[in-house]
């Protein structure tokens, strides 16, 4: 693996548009509402820009192919703008775009924005109408709560883990996220509710109840980028920089044969190596300060505290239940409310996620701000746990 990108680039502004149901606002206001907060962060004008990323996942629900329609909505002065779409890791690859385009001397300022406008379709999950011809008929019937709900029963029988202890364990995963989504004004749920509450909600696919299960949302988020010396030239040296982006996808092995126990995700494991090494993380207990991971289902959340080496295996649930990374816990995980509460709108997750870590670092975050951040961790799971692409971002201060 070559040295990577730690350092090379700076994240000089970020905006996040306020999660919902925003039947009040159109994919161009969500997008303008993210961007109007970044590019006012950065102190430069949107001639400045040499390029974009734009992340959309569900294109023929909100804004249509390809990726004009963020040329369009900005009025970017005809600057190279590319769309990606990567299952709900598109704002993280969207990021990495620009990112890779500084880093790599293309660009000296680019733009990566994610987007996605779901709720105007009357859908409560994911509007998918179809996975594509052959992939329709090799896996025709599953749905994301089953897929992840086999995730959970494997996790229990490897590990002999009583299903009323993972039961609680992942309840208070969907409880922290509602106390910590309470103080955030841009998140999509801000009701506290109680474990009980959660624990005896109806079931979706077992173990998993709905408050075991984040919907999908309205919203955009965006990263501005830049080479350091130009970070520097505007803010001097307290500035945010990129310390890794690593992104891993399954190969056919969890599906292919028997070695894939079903009570991990392999990819996070595998992304989450590259990331730490990319990042000069040797201890990532002491090193990361707070985590934005992807709580698609509370049972994913807890299974990855250990994918990512922040958890032994099979402590995962202990850990949890005693606070480890809950908002005064040594790692706080989701402290804006994570997917669960602050939202999913899938093409802006993964920015929304950096955006959160972005505040955190710079001091900025209010009610929600942390102590002593040092390195923040965001992690997109997209697919399902057997068939998935993760990705991983690792941001901290100028070094």
């Amino acid at each position: 693996m070559s040295n990577g990108i730690r350092d090379k680039v700076a994240i000089i502004g970020m905006g996040c548009s306020k999660f919902g149901e925003r039947w009040d606002a159109s994919p161009e206001d969500l997008v303008n509402e993210a961007f109007e907060e970044a590019i006012n962060d950065a102190g430069i004008k949107k001639n400045d820009i040499d390029a974009a990323w734009f992340g959309v996942f569900y294109e023929e629900q909100n804004v249509g192919k390809s990726a004009y329609p963020l040329s369009q909505y900005l009025r970017l002065p005809n600057i190279p703008v590319t769309r990606v779409e990567n299952l709900c890791a598109t704002g993280t690859e969207a990021l990495r775009g620009a990112v890779y385009a500084v880093a790599a001397g293309a660009c000296d300022i680019a733009l990566a924005m994610g987007c996605e406008k779901l709720k105007d379709t009357g859908f409560s999950g994911l509007p998918e109408r179809t996975k594509g011809t052959f992939e329709d008929l090799y896996q025709p019937n599953f749905t994301p709560p089953g897929a992840f709900a086999q995730l959970g029963a494997s996790y229990a029988h490897k590990h002999g883990i009583d299903m009323t202890d993972l039961k609680r364990a992942m309840a208070h995963v969907s409880w922290k996220s509602h106390e910590n989504g309470f103080k955030n004004p841009k998140a999509h749920l801000r009701k506290k509710l109680t474990m009980e509450e959660i624990i005896s909600s109806p079931v979706i696919a077992y173990p998993l109840g709905v408050l075991d299960c984040c919907g999908v949302s309205d919203g955009a988020s965006c990263a501005i980028v830049a080479k350091p010396e130009i970070a520097k030239s505007l803010v001097g040296d307290n500035f945010v920089t990129v310390k890794s982006l690593q992104l891993s996808p399954s190969n056919g092995v969890e599906m292919g044969h028997g070695s894939w126990d079903g009570a991990h995700t392999l990819t996070t494991k595998k992304a989450a190596e590259n990331a730490y090494k990319e990042a000069g993380i040797s201890d990532p207990l002491n090193d990361i300060s707070l985590t934005e991971v992807h709580d698609c289902f509370s049972i994913t959340e807890l299974v990855l505290m250990e994918d990512l080496g922040l958890s032994k295996k099979g402590h995962g649930p202990k850990d949890i239940l005693d606070g480890k990374f809950d908002a005064n816990g040594l790692i706080p995980c989701q402290i804006d409310g994570g997917l669960k509460c602050f939202g999913h709108p899938i093409g802006a997750s993964g920015l929304r996620m950096n955006y959160e870590i972005y505040l955190q670092l710079l001091g900025r975050a209010k009610d929600r701000q942390l102590k002593n951040v040092k390195f923040g961790l965001a992690h997109n799971l997209g697919g399902i746990p057997n068939r998935n692409v993760a990705a991983i971002s690792i941001l901290g201060m100028n070094s």
